[in-house]
Formats: C-alpha cells, sequence, structure tokens
C-alpha cells in the first residue's frame, strides 16, 4: 500500500473547494436573492478543503503486484 500522489489529492481536494463554494453560492441566492461576497465563499470553500485534504493523506492505493 502506497499514498495517494499528492497531484492525485491536490485535484480532488481542489474539485471539493469547487463545488462547495458553488453550493453556498446557490443556497445563499436561493436564501438572500443576491450574490455571495467573494471573500465569503473563499472560506467556505478552504473549510471544505481542510477536512477533505486531511482524510485524502490517510487514503492509501493498493500496489498493482
Amino acid at each position: 500500500m502506497k499514498p495517494m500522489q499528492l497531484w492525485q489529492r491536490l485535484t480532488i481536494t481542489v474539485l471539493a473547494m469547487l463545488v462547495a463554494s458553488l453550493v453556498a453560492g446557490l443556497v445563499w441566492r436561493n436564501v438572500f436573492d443576491a450574490g455571495i461576497p467573494s471573500y465569503l465563499s473563499g472560506v467556505v470553500g478552504g473549510l471544505a478543503a481542510l477536512p477533505v485534504w486531511e482524510l485524502l493523506k490517510r487514503i492509501r492505493i493498493k500496489a498493482n503486484r
């Protein structure tokens, strides 16, 4: 078993950040009928990235042997 490659963890984490920011923006627009402030969207994305990154560091991939 080997850990995930850095580029794999980074790609998954960035995708999780984008999805979290998009969902937060859609919820914000439906609740307040206005666009979400960019700094708030960044905070939501960043906070979503932290647990995803930590989880991906613990995942091991089976070696094909």
